[in-house]
Formats: structure tokens, sequence, C-alpha cells
């Protein structure tokens, strides 16, 4: 039996292991695709990332004969437990060589921290929200990872399996092939709607008209995402450091607001896919990598769908039809191929039912796990 030591991250020495074990683990898969490394770096700096004023975390790195072979952080969201009255703790960021030995002595680590907390379930991965990549990826390696959701090996979800862990929810993520016409029954429900309902649709050229909707935007992420499975209401400071982080990278043309007597009431956001340029930069963003992955965003031909909602009044009404025909219009205009739904929860019937009437195919699943923690 291999010799396995668990360490707490303490030092910046450790928190460099932690954040480039993954790296390495994956050194062999050429088509393996990095985080970008300098939101890593903030991600797990206290001083920086609010989310650690509502949440107590801890990170561990695993050593086998004395070199960084896996690493888990556990975490507690007290802010999501006060909210669903829940004592849950989370695991989440774990990464590990395919050694069953390594994944169990991680993930006991984690289960006695959070026991001590007075946890009694632990699921996961699952991070500071649902913003964070969440669940292991269970099928569909045979295509691109997304730089919006785990990148794991499949033998890690087996590993977990084989430690008590069972499903707590699915989420899916569908591909749909942008037509070469919108489909003329959205056409027609989109005059329909425009004319008699008043509804208006926004949409941007510049950076700068975009501005001052991000904050709004955000509160009404705030108020749409309530009921999703693991998100966490945005507090102000939050909101504002969110679109200092994210305004550079967005691309105005796949911004779509409805607005209705200057009441915002949907959004969607989407973005051409980062990821061929995140691998050609290596995940690294200073010196010149920024540039490396905004040139390939310009080649991409997917379009990923990141964000979206609409205000619970007014669903069912049409609004998903105006701007899914904005931004179709946007997607054709722009010779992408391919439209990404991002992850959905797949209890959610109501929006995997619009995209399966554009004939979109499951592509992956990820799946987050739940295990009860005895006292």
């Amino acid at each position: 039996m291999d010799t396995i030591v668990i360490r707490e991250v303490v030092a910046r020495k450790e928190l460099r292991e932690f954040i480039y074990l993954p790296s390495l683990i994956h050194k062999n898969e050429p088509d393996w695709l990095p985080p970008i490394y300098s939101d890593e770096w903030f991600l797990f700096n206290k001083n920086k990332n609010r989310s650690y004023q509502y949440a107590d975390a801890i990170l561990f790195l695993a050593y086998k004969n004395g070199q960084p072979a896996g690493r888990i952080m556990g975490l507690i969201n007290n802010r999501y437990n006060s909210i669903k009255n829940e004592k849950h703790g989370r695991f989440c960021f774990m990464e590990c060589y395919n050694n069953q030995q390594i994944a169990h002595e991680l993930l006991i680590k984690v289960e006695d921290w959070v026991r001590q907390k007075g946890m009694t379930k632990i699921v996961g991965p699952l991070g500071f929200s649902d913003k964070d990549p969440q669940g292991f990826q269970i099928e569909g390696f045979e295509y691109p990872f997304l730089f919006t959701a785990p990148t794991n090996s499949p033998y890690l979800p087996k590993m977990a399996e084989l430690e008590g862990y069972t499903k707590e929810v699915d989420l899916v993520n569908y591909n749909i092939t942008v037509p070469d016409q919108i489909p003329q029954v959205y056409i027609k429900a989109f005059d329909k709607i425009s004319r008699t309902k008043g509804f208006e649709v926004i949409e941007f050229r510049t950076k700068k008209e975009i501005k001052p909707f991000i904050i709004p935007l955000l509160e009404l992420m705030n108020d749409t995402f309530s009921e999703i499975y693991g998100f966490v209401p945005l507090n102000d400071k939050e909101k504002y450091e969110f679109a200092r982080r994210y305004l550079p990278i967005l691309d105005p043309e796949f911004i779509k607001v409805v607005r209705n007597n200057n009441e915002l009431t949907g959004f969607i956001i989407g973005m051409p896919d980062l990821s061929a340029g995140i691998i050609a930069a290596k995940g690294r963003i200073f010196p010149f990598g920024i540039f490396i992955i905004l040139r390939e965003m310009k080649k991409s031909e997917k379009l990923m769908l990141m964000l979206g909602g609409i205000k619970k009044e007014y669903r069912g009404l049409g609004l998903d039809v105006l701007m899914g025909v904005k931004m179709l219009s946007s997607a054709k205009k722009r010779n992408m191929k391919i439209l990404d739904s991002h992850l959905i929860l797949e209890s959610n019937s109501r929006m995997r039912a619009e995209y399966e009437r554009l004939d979109g195919k499951i592509v992956r699943r990820y799946r987050i796990y739940q295990k009860e923690i005895k006292t």
C-alpha cells in the first residue's frame, strides 16, 4: 500500500501545488482544458474572494511518497444553508491520480471536517455557488471539455461511488445546430408577442452601452435564479466585483434584454466559446494570453449560452421566444454553427423543452453526489 499523507494547505507554496496539480495529472491529455489560473488565484484567496465572508472552507493536498497526488476543498456555505434550512457540507475542486486510496483519504478528510462543523450531509462537487464548476462529468467524454464546466477524468466519479456517494442531482448539456433559417413558428410568435404584449427587446453594439445594465441584470439574476439548486444571491459588493471581472470579455452582440414599461423582465447572455483560446494560452492570461484567447474567440463557431432568466410573473408569455429569435439572428450573422446550452438541471423541464424544440441533443451529463454524514 502506498504511503498517503493528507495536509491542509496553509502556505503559498502549498496553494501553488494545489492550483497547478490538475495540469500535472492531465499533462498527457492534449485536449484537456486548463482553468484560467488568474481566476484560480482569486478564487482561493480568502482576502479577495468575498464568498469566504459567508462560507467556511478548507483545502487539502494528498501526498503520495512525498509528491502531490490529489487535492480537495471542503466547504460549508452558511448563507445557502440558512436560506434552505439545511446542514450540508460540500466537497469541490477534487482531482487526483487514478488511485482509489488517494480518493478515499481525501474524501474521508473532508467528511470528518464537515462532521466536526455539525453537518449531517455532504454534497459535491459543488463550490460556493452554481457559478463555479459543479458536479463530475459522467457522460460525453468524446466531446471537447467546456470552460464553464468540470474537466475531470472518467474514473473520478466512479471512485466517489466506491466511497458510498450516490446521485443528488444531474445536469445536462445540449448542443443545438444553428438553423439556416429561423423556424417560421418562432417568427410568427415573435411578431405576435411584439405587437400585442408591449415588450421591447434591447440589443447592444458596444460595451459602453452594456455598462448601465450590468448591475440591474445581476439584480434580475438574483430574482430569477432563486429557485435554482446551489444558487446563492450576490450581495451589492459581489455584484460590482462580478461586473468588473466579466465586463471585459462580454460580447455586446450576444446580450439580449427584455423590457416592459422600463422594467427589466428577462435577459440572456451568450459568449463565443473560449476553450480553444484557453488551451492555446495554457490557462495564463498574462502577459499575452488574453490576446490569444480573444483571437480564438473571434474564430469560434460555438456560442455558449451562459446566463438567462425571466421574472416569475412574466413566464409563459413568450419572452423566451423574443430573446431566442434575436439570439439566433445574431448567431447566424456571426457564422456560429453550434449553440451550447451550458448546464441545465435535469428537472428543468421548461428550459429542456425549448432546446428539444430546436432539435437540441444532450451531449454531456454531470452529476452532483451526496452522502449522509454519521455523527
